[in-house]
């Protein structure tokens, strides 16, 4: 009796042990998703932050897909994003030359499908591609220069996401050497400190340099920008089918927008959400200005930038906005 109830207490506790064994294994199996799940979520969130700032705030998708003449704001033609080929030129932009928008799809071939992170990064905010040449600064990498790595690698994150169009881009002819517009004083490392999120009008900074509003919205004489008018309107831009100056966005009240309330700001942007808004054909009195890609901006984003432009000098500057 005692050896049968010794057998019977080992087996027993060999089943406990062998029990307990299964309960410690089970909370690993169980929690494993669970732990993947905020790597998926975190993943998921810098793509879709990606998205929105290549789609809606940096547009790199203007630039680099075709866009339709045919309709409002020239938005992108679909199963274009991304493939390039938008031509630049002394008569269309006022550019020294010929140039064309490089194909940023995961292409191998033609696009950056070979190209690293690091690659991307380099030529974004230095200007220097892959093969190392310098692009022209067209490409507002003076602009990117100054993003915080996080959303610079949030863009890196979508395009990689983009459909790959094999697109063969000419390569360029410029009249000038480009030392001669490479920008000075670009900085080497790249800034970690996110942007100030807290802050309207630092925010509203921070959106409008990556929009590159000051880009296209500062005038130019005898083809170099006049940073003495900064957002003052007037850069001429004559694509094929019409003629027309960028807005004075400074606050001037006689010229350019120092009367315009915050609502009147956002509803320049908001109708664009809606394609009926965009999708007759308004000849020669489109415009340039990307609306729909930027009405896609979120309203508290629209507001920032409002909010810095309220801070920026008042130029008074009058603008003919389609001239003869």
């Amino acid at each position: 009796m005692r050896k049968s109830a010794a057998i019977l207490t080992a087996m027993f506790a060999a089943i406990i042990f062998i029990y307990s064994l299964s309960c410690s294994n089970e909370p690993k199996t169980a929690t494993e998703p669970e732990a993947a799940k905020p790597n998926e979520d975190s993943i998921k969130k810098v793509v879709e932050r990606g998205e929105y700032l290549v789609k809606h705030v940096a547009i790199c998708l203007d630039c680099h897909s075709k866009r339709d003449e045919s309709r409002f704001g020239m938005p992108v033609v679909a199963g274009t994003e991304g493939g390039g080929g938008n031509l630049f030129d002394p008569k269309t932009d006022q550019m020294p030359g010929v140039i064309y928008s490089r194909n940023i799809t995961p292409d191998v071939e033609t696009g950056i499908g070979g190209w690293t992170d690091d690659e991307i990064l380099k030529a974004v905010t230095q200007g220097i591609s892959k093969n190392g040449d310098t692009l022209f600064p067209i490409m507002p990498y003076i602009n990117y220069n100054k993003m915080p790595k996080q959303d610079l690698l949030s863009i890196i994150a979508f395009i990689r996401t983009l459909k790959p169009i094999k697109n063969k881009i000419p390569e360029r002819k410029l009249f000038i050497p480009i030392s001669a517009a490479y920008p000075k004083d670009l900085k080497k490392e790249i800034d970690t400190t996110p942007p100030p999120f807290n802050d309207q009008v630092a925010y509203g900074r921070y959106l409008t340099s990556i929009a590159s509003c000051a880009d296209c919205h500062t005038p130019m004489e005898k083809g170099q920008f006049d940073f003495s008018r900064v957002f003052a309107g007037g850069y001429t831009f004559n694509p094929s089918t019409f003629k027309v100056n960028s807005a004075n966005i400074t606050p001037d009240s006689a010229t350019g927008i120092g009367t315009w309330t915050e609502e009147r700001f956002l509803n320049k942007f908001i109708p664009y959400r809606k394609e009926e808004a965009y999708s007759q054909n308004p000849g020669k009195q489109n415009t340039m200005m990307p609306v729909v890609a930027y009405a896609g901006m979120e309203d508290n984003d629209l507001k920032a930038i409002y909010a810095f432009l309220r801070t920026v000098p008042p130029v008074n500057h009058k603008v003919e906005k389609y001239p003869k």
